[in-house]
C-alpha cells in the first residue's frame, strides 16, 4: 500500500488506496504504525510527501500556475515562485487562513480541460492559461517554451487551443519550441524587443549555436545544466576558436549577465552590430 501512495507522488485520495484492493483496517493499521498519514480526512500521504501538495489537499485545492509548473519541473524566471499558486472550484468557500508565511494566491476560474475528482495538480493547459495571467509577457514566454521543450507539446496543438484571454493568445503565437534553455528564451525575446532579429539553435559548422544575428555574429549562452564542467567549457572554446577562425565573431554571455545585468548584454550586442560585425564580409 505504502508502494501505491508513494507511485501517486507521496499523496492519494484515500478512495485510490481502497479501490486498489486494500481493506480499510490495513489502512488504519499503517497509519498506526506511522508508514503513512492521514491528511484531512479523504487523503493518505507518505511522511515525505510534498508540502505543495498535502497543502493542496488540505484545501481541497490544486497546485496551479507557478506553482504548478514548479512541481512539473518547467524553468522558472528568478522571483516568479514566491507565493503557492492554489486552484479552488468556481463557487467553493474561501479556504481558511493556514499561517503560510506567503499566503496563497487562488484562482477561481473553471478549468480549460476536464480534470479529475482527485487530481492535485491543474493540467497543462490550465497552468499555462494562469501563467499567462500572472506573470509579465517575458516571464510567461520563458515558462511556456519550457513547457513546450520538457512536455513535448506540439506547437500546432496548442495554437489551436481555445485561450480565453489576449495573453494567452499572443504567447502561443509566439512560442518557437527552438530555445534550449531559459535564457535562450529571455535573451531573444530581449534583443528581438530592440528590434534585433536573432535565429535560435542554428546549425554552424557542424554545431548548433544559440543565437545567431545576421550572417556573422554568433551569440553563446552558458546557462547552469549545459556549461558547467570543465569539459564541457573547454569544449565550448573550441568551438568559440573555430568559429573565429572562419570569420565569426562571437560574443559569449553567463547566466548571470543575462538574468541580472542585461545593460552590458545589449550595450555589447548594440556595439558589435553598429561596427558591422553581424554583415558578411
Amino acid at each position: 500500500m505504502v508502494e501505491l501512495v508513494e507511485a501517486g507522488g507521496g499523496i492519494v485520495h484515500r478512495q485510490v488506496v481502497l479501490d486498489a484492493g486494500t481493506r480499510p483496517a490495513t489502512l488504519r493499521a499503517a497509519i498506526a504504525a506511522g508508514d503513512v498519514r492521514r491528511v484531512c480526512r479523504s487523503w493518505v500521504a507518505t511522511p515525505t510527501a510534498p508540502p505543495s501538495l498535502v497543502r493542496a489537499a488540505e484545501v481541497s485545492a490544486r497546485l496551479a500556475c507557478a506553482s504548478a509548473a514548479q512541481h512539473r519541473g518547467w524553468w522558472m524566471p528568478p522571483g516568479t515562485t514566491g507565493r503557492p499558486h492554489l486552484h479552488v472550484r468556481a463557487h467553493a468557500h474561501r479556504p481558511p487562513p493556514s499561517g503560510d508565511i506567503a499566503p496563497p494566491v487562488f484562482h477561481w476560474d473553471a478549468p480549460m480541460v476536464p480534470a479529475h475528482p482527485h487530481a492535485l495538480v491543474e493540467s497543462v493547459p490550465d497552468a499555462l492559461a494562469h501563467i499567462a495571467g500572472c506573470l509579465s509577457y517575458e516571464d510567461a514566454l520563458v515558462v511556456w517554451e519550457s513547457a513546450v521543450r520538457l512536455e513535448r507539446l506540439p506547437l500546432a496543438v496548442l495554437q489551436r487551443y481555445r485561450w480565453n484571454t489576449p495573453a494567452a493568445r499572443r504567447l502561443a503565437g509566439d512560442l518557437t519550441g527552438l530555445s534550449d534553455s531559459g535564457i535562450e528564451t529571455m535573451f531573444t525575446s530581449r534583443v528581438r524587443g530592440i528590434g534585433v532579429a536573432v535565429h535560435s539553435q542554428v546549425l554552424v559548422l557542424g554545431h548548433r549555436v544559440d543565437g545567431l544575428i545576421g550572417d556573422r555574429l554568433i551569440v553563446q549562452l552558458d546557462g547552469y545544466a549545459f556549461h558547467s564542467s570543465a569539459a564541457d567549457r573547454g569544449r565550448d572554446l573550441r568551438h568559440d576558436r573555430e568559429l573565429i577562425a572562419h570569420g565569426y565573431t562571437v560574443l559569449r554571455f553567463t547566466y548571470a549577465e543575462v538574468v541580472h545585468h542585461w545593460p552590458r548584454v545589449e550595450a555589447a550586442i548594440v556595439r558589435a552590430i553598429a561596427q558591422g560585425l553581424h554583415l558578411a564580409r
